[in-house]
């Protein structure tokens, strides 16, 4: 009940039709399996060299997707109420999902193959259209000002990352078959991959984690002392490394950049650490469990960049990308799609129906304790694979994969078939 009680707190009148929101969790469910299939696929790659075809398809699976195409739909559902605006366009929404999809259906496999051509200059033009349909969402619907905070904040300078790295990833796709750039293609990628994991998903997951963390903690008088620098920092030290790297071509100063995005991160997890210790409800549930082991792999794919910097062994950047996009950015996702989506279809449910349920009745309880204990063994049984190079561990975690996110799908549409019984019983 505290849940409902913190929810409706923020104006949920001004979220968006549910048409507009559930397309994305849907989809972006379904790209997890893809992605946990690909993974599978691709045992031997996941111990050898981190820049092959198999790998890029899989990154692009897991980050546009998996974890874009969520957050596209969490974002169009949480910054109108979290702005006190409507959704400036719900069209470009629900463009922006087509041309994302459209755009996934022709980038993975041109990956996969290697394909480097149209199918893929094409793909990367439509995901470069879905973003800016989303950036033009995100800043018409923002209104940045001392009376909303710096969430806000966090999610405009995120969406205008992303486009950042989207630019930079068709100039890469354009690159392969028309060859243009005088720097050298994997420097390139190098801006592009840490344009989006330190611009687009950082700044993000910042934004929006300053505001539910402490919402779903319940948590009392979070100091907010350290945003602003966390801004500050973050921001800074990734234009000083794109910058830097660009005009003098020079890694020399790549961990002083990296130390002062650290710092960024550290005042905000100052912050979420302080929500934590001061919130009222101290029985934390198992979304909230995921939720908050992001920060910890975060803080750990910090701690391996000096390694992966300094070693030749392309094993610490695989395991450094693993930490990121499998670790951070799933647990993430993996927790806050039940604290999110039950409540996005409980609200809808209780305006049409009389019988109203709690949020955590739409999914399964003991579904969700399997996926958690299912995506830890998961992790952590990659990792320990990557760091041996042992074939048979990486294929056991990968097992491990394809069955948590068979219980993942199964449990986000066990909460979007409740919208289906609720129109049959109404109709009745």
């Amino acid at each position: 009940m505290l849940m409902i009680v913190r929810m409706s707190e923020i104006n949920v009148s001004k979220a968006p039709p549910l048409r507009v929101v559930v397309p994305f969790y849907a989809t972006g469910a379904l790209f997890f399996l893809v992605l946990a299939v690909l993974m599978f696929l691709s045992a031997n790659d996941l111990t050898g060299h981190y820049f092959s075809p198999h790998l890029l398809a899989i990154v692009h699976t897991a980050v546009l997707g998996w974890g874009t195409m969520v957050i596209f739909g969490a974002a169009y559902e949480l910054l109108p109420v979290l702005c006190e605006n409507n959704l400036y366009s719900n069209r470009l929404a629900g463009c922006s999902y087509v041309l994302l999809l459209i755009g996934l259906a022709l980038l993975i496999p041109a990956f996969w193959s290697f394909s480097a051509g149209t199918g893929m200059i094409a793909g990367g033009s439509f995901v470069l259209a879905a973003t800016l349909c989303y950036v033009l969402n995100v800043l018409f619907t923002s209104t940045i000002d001392d009376s909303h905070g710096l969430h806000q904040k966090f999610l405009v300078t995120s969406a205008l990352w992303l486009l950042v790295t989207v630019t930079l990833g068709l100039c890469l796709a354009i690159n392969l078959r028309y060859p243009f750039m005088t720097r050298n293609h994997l420097d390139i990628m190098k801006f592009h991959a840490h344009a989006g994991i330190g611009g687009w998903f950082l700044q993000l997951i910042t934004g929006v984690s300053i505001k539910l963390v402490p919402m779903f903690l319940v948590a009392k008088n979070a100091k907010t002392t350290w945003l602003n620098a966390a801004w500050i920092l973050q921001n800074a030290g990734l234009a000083l490394f794109l910058l830097d790297g660009h005009l003098t071509g020079s890694a020399d100063r790549d961990l002083l950049y990296a130390g002062i995005t650290a710092l960024g991160i550290a005042a905000w997890l100052w912050y979420i650490n302080d929500a934590r210790h001061n919130r009222l409800r101290k029985r934390i549930d198992i979304p909230m469990k995921l939720t908050l082991s992001s920060f910890v792999f975060i803080v750990a794919a910090i701690l391996l960049i000096p390694v992966a910097q300094s070693s030749v062994q392309p094993k610490w950047v695989l395991m450094y990308g693993t930490l990121l996009f499998l670790g951070c950015l799933t647990s993430l996702i993996l927790g806050q799609t039940f604290k999110t989506l039950p409540f996005i279809v409980w609200n809808e449910i209780s305006r049409r129906s009389r019988v109203i349920s709690l949020p955590r009745d739409l999914y399964s309880e003991t579904l969700l304790r399997c996926q958690q204990y299912l995506y830890y063994a998961a992790v952590a049984s990659l990792l320990a694979g990557m760091l041996l190079a042992s074939t048979t561990t990486v294929s056991i975690a990968l097992v491990l994969w394809v069955l948590l996110a068979l219980i993942y799908v199964a449990n986000v549409f066990k909460i979007l078939f409740h919208l289906t019984n609720t129109r049959h019983a109404n109709d009745a």
